[in-house]
Formats: structure tokens, C-alpha cells, sequence
């Protein structure tokens, strides 16, 4: 019986094993989509404790401990942090299945050198262990960063956002590329609240007034090439709902200008401004060589109640399960047909939509330029985001495409500590592609596959990208 993420944990073929040790293990990160403050890292935070760094803002954990009977009292309230992290250590202790159990142990092994199993009865110590630690310099933010190996990493910010931070780390000289991803969601969602506002504050900070849909398309390109010029490579987008319907300039100025006057829209007029907007900006990012990401199937907010006690991102979003196949073949097309679509990356929530974007992405790989993966479906995200969750979205992109064109792994998150997902995950791809030699196919060539290791772990996103 093997000991508790040992050395060769979820390694099971001695091809897998020299995969992950010559090939994969030291790998620099390139985290190219991520929700980490830049103000922390350019202010360098140092945490109190563990709390602060493991339970603040992350909402994975927050409910696991819901389902495990945790007063939200211990979640996001007023309890203090030594108590919130003993709620948290009595969850992840009985959290078997759970990835939250393997990234948890994963961090205290990786970043504090502890290897005892989080639990109620071990949490005091392990608390003091960690808190020592993080007491010392070798433990703020961007020492935390380059204890994993992080290369590059891409936040996540809003059109608006003066990108202050990212700048002054720029001009600071700091070894980690830190870089922003240029999401324009609030600009997008004309049917949710707030929306009129929001339109106002990107007209102040274009410096124009938006009245028309042309407006709000040069607002947006205008705050573009502001991202641009502090070093973003990568926009982001969510679609939740119908988000491509073919619409003139006209008919969504016409659409606009009704959701302005406080009239309610239909589903196909939000459509049809969701469409235009995402396929005029993507003919924006393939004039400026950046990659469009499209993560499709949040369904947010389920519990109202979550949502007016705490707000969004709080751990009330779910999986949806909408069919999109017709609207994401059109929104692609509306680009490709006069090869203005930009490079581009597929993220589903829910599982069985793995192969169809699989092969979905194939439809429009094809290019003059000699890119490789042009389109391509992106790593397991969120609610997939596990063992079974990563080994399905690998066979079904080596199944319908070209796994080795795979940009790799990101962590999607809100944590310092949460750099090992890289780990974790270049462990799997190893050893699934240790399984397929073992079994007999695909010949064992150490050079080759350490090649394709490589590449996935990190050499591909750096040349998609453009880093």
C-alpha cells in the first residue's frame, strides 16, 4: 500500500514516473488565466496566518464546508480566523474524491514542507507550523510565486481598470510577467442589472459618449489598446446564456438604445447584442495577434438568498446544461469566413459538451499563418476540474484533435497557494500518457513523448501566446 501522495503519486507505470521527473516536474508555470490580485503582488502581502491565505475569497472550499454543515457563520462571517480554519480542517479531512483534498495537501506539502494529514486533531499544529512560517519574508506573495516556478502569470481585469498595478510591476523590472486579460462581460450583458451605469463608466474611461453600438465598439477598442500597451496577450469571455444571434450595426444600436430607456429586452435581442459585440471584438483581438478565451455554461447565482447575503462569486453558481453547438459554429464563422478569427480557446462546464468542443475546434483550426491548435478546446475548468474531470477533457482533445498542441493547465483561481494544480495536473497527462504506451499504444519513445510533455507543460502557451 502506497503512503499519502508520495513521490510517485498518481503515477502508476514506470513510463509515467520518468515522464513526470525528467519532463513535466520542472517545467516553468505559465498561468495564463487566473483571478489574482496584481495589487498583492506588486505590495508584496505577507498573510497573518493560513486563513487568510487559504480561505479568503475561495469559494471551492466554502462549499465544501456548506455540505459538510459549516455555519456560514465559520464560512464567510465573523468567526475568527483560527476558528474558520478548524471548520476547514474537520471538511477537507473527510473530503475523500474531493480534489480539494489532493490541492490542499498538495500546498502544505509544496509551500511549508508539512506532509501530516490536515484534520481536527492535527489542525493546531499544523497552524502554528504554517503561521511561523508565513511570519518570514520567504513567504509573501511573489515569494510564494517563485517557490512554484511561476513564469508568467495573466489576472483577470475589467475594460475600466486603470491596470495601475500591472504598470508599476512592469516598470519595476519584476522577474514574473504579470499581465492582464482584457474581460469585457459587463459591456457584454446588456440584460443584467446594472448594465446602463456600468455603459457610463466605460464612456468616461474611452472618454466619449456612448449612444450607438459603433460607440460602444471604439469605446472598447480604444480601452483594448490601452491593455495592450501593458502587455496583454488574452481576453476572457463567459457565455451563459444565448450569446450569438446575426445582427446588423443597426439593429443592435436599436437594441441598445431600448435596454438604455429602461425597456425590457427579449432573448433573442440580447442575443443578437451579445453576437455582435463578441464577434466585432474578436475580429479586434486576430487584428492584435491576442487569444480569445470562451468559457460556456455557468449558470450563476442559483441561490438568491447567497446571492443578497453575501453577492456574486460566493459559491452559488452552478453547471448548466443548454445546447450551443448552432451558436458557437456561428460566432466562430462570423470571424472565420473572412479570416479575422483569432486564436482561440474552448472551455466547457459541463462534462458532456467535451467532445463536441473537441471537435467543434477542429471545424476552424485551419490557417495560413502555420499556428497549431489555432482553435482548441482549454483545460477541465471548475466543476471539471479533477482526476476523472482532466482525463476526460485529455482523451476527448487526443481523440477528435491533436493533443500535443495543448496550451496546458491554469488555475483558474483567487490563491496564492494554489500553484500545485500545476502539479497535479502534469502528473495525470504523464501518467495518462504512460497508460497508453504501457497498453501497448503508442511506442514507447521517451524522446518524443517527453518533447509532447514538455510542450503541453508549458512551451506551447508560450509561443500561443506570444509571451
Amino acid at each position: 500500500m502506497r503512503s499519502l501522495l508520495d513521490k510517485d503519486f498518481l503515477l502508476e507505470t514506470e513510463t509515467a514516473v520518468q515522464l513526470y521527473e525528467k519532463n513535466a516536474k520542472c517545467c516553468p508555470i505559465i498561468d495564463f488565466h487566473n483571478h489574482l490580485n496584481p495589487r498583492e503582488i506588486y505590495e508584496d502581502r505577507r498573510y497573518d496566518n493560513l486563513s487568510q491565505a487559504w480561505l479568503g475569497g475561495d469559494h471551492y472550499k466554502w462549499r465544501a464546508m456548506r455540505a459538510w454543515g459549516v455555519p456560514e457563520e465559520q464560512v464567510t462571517g465573523t468567526a475568527g480566523d483560527y476558528e474558520k480554519f478548524l471548520a476547514w480542517a474537520d471538511t477537507v479531512s473527510h473530503a475523500i474524491g474531493n480534489p480539494l483534498y489532493h490541492w490542499t495537501h498538495l500546498e502544505l506539502m509544496r509551500y511549508f514542507g508539512i506532509f501530516r494529514p490536515l484534520s481536527a486533531a492535527s489542525a493546531g499544529e499544523i497552524w502554528q507550523e504554517a503561521n511561523e512560517k508565513l511570519k518570514s519574508p520567504q513567504y509573501s506573495v511573489r515569494s510564494l510565486l517563485k517557490m512554484q516556478g511561476v513564469k508568467v502569470l495573466c489576472t483577470t481585469d475589467d475594460p475600466i481598470d486603470s491596470l495601475e498595478y500591472h504598470r508599476k510591476l512592469r516598470e519595476e523590472g519584476f522577474e514574473i510577467q504579470v499581465l492582464p486579460t482584457f474581460r469585457p462581460e459587463k459591456a457584454i450583458g446588456i440584460e443584467k442589472e446594472g448594465f446602463g451605469t456600468y455603459m457610463e463608466q466605460l464612456g468616461e474611461a474611452a472618454g466619449m459618449e456612448l449612444t450607438r453600438a459603433a460607440d460602444v465598439m471604439r469605446a472598447l477598442e480604444k480601452r483594448l489598446d490601452y491593455f495592450v500597451e501593458a502587455g496583454c496577450r488574452v481576453s476572457d469571455h463567459s457565455l451563459e446564456n444565448g450569446f450569438y444571434l446575426p445582427a446588423s450595426e443597426e439593429e443592435v444600436t436599436a437594441i441598445y438604445r431600448k435596454r438604455l430607456a429602461g425597456a425590457a429586452l427579449t432573448k433573442a435581442e440580447c442575443a443578437g447584442y451579445h453576437g455582435f459585440l463578441l464577434s466585432e471584438l474578436g475580429k479586434k483581438y486576430a487584428k492584435r495577434g491576442l487569444v480569445m478565451q470562451l468559457h460556456i455554461g455557468a449558470l450563476r447565482n442559483n441561490s438568491t438568498r447567497l446571492l443578497h447575503q453575501l453577492g456574486p462569486d460566493a459559491g452559488g453558481d452552478g453547471m448548466a446544461d443548454f445546447n450551443y453547438a448552432p451558436q458557437l459554429s456561428a460566432l466562430l464563422d462570423s470571424m472565420d469566413r473572412t479570416d479575422e478569427l483569432p486564436r482561440t480557446v474552448l472551455y466547457y462546464l459541463n462534462s458532456r459538451d467535451a467532445e463536441m468542443l473537441s471537435v467543434m475546434a477542429g471545424c476552424f483550426a485551419g490557417n495560413g499563418q502555420g499556428i497549431r491548435g489555432k482553435v482548441q478546446p482549454g483545460s477541465a475548468w471548475w466543476f471539471c476540474d479533477h482526476k476523472e474531470g482532466m482525463e476526460r477533457q485529455l482523451k476527448a482533445f487526443a481523440s477528435a484533435g491533436m493533443l500535443p498542441v495543448m496550451i496546458g493547465m491554469l488555475t483558474d483561481s483567487r490563491s496564492f497557494l494554489s500553484f500545485p494544480r500545476h502539479e497535479y495536473f502534469r502528473r495525470i497527462l504523464c501518467n495518462l500518457l504512460g497508460s497508453w504506451v504501457e497498453k501497448g499504444e503508442y511506442p514507447r519513445d521517451l524522446k518524443m513523448l517527453g518533447q509532447i510533455v514538455e510542450g503541453i507543460c508549458g512551451r506551447n502557451a508560450e509561443s500561443y501566446f506570444r509571451f
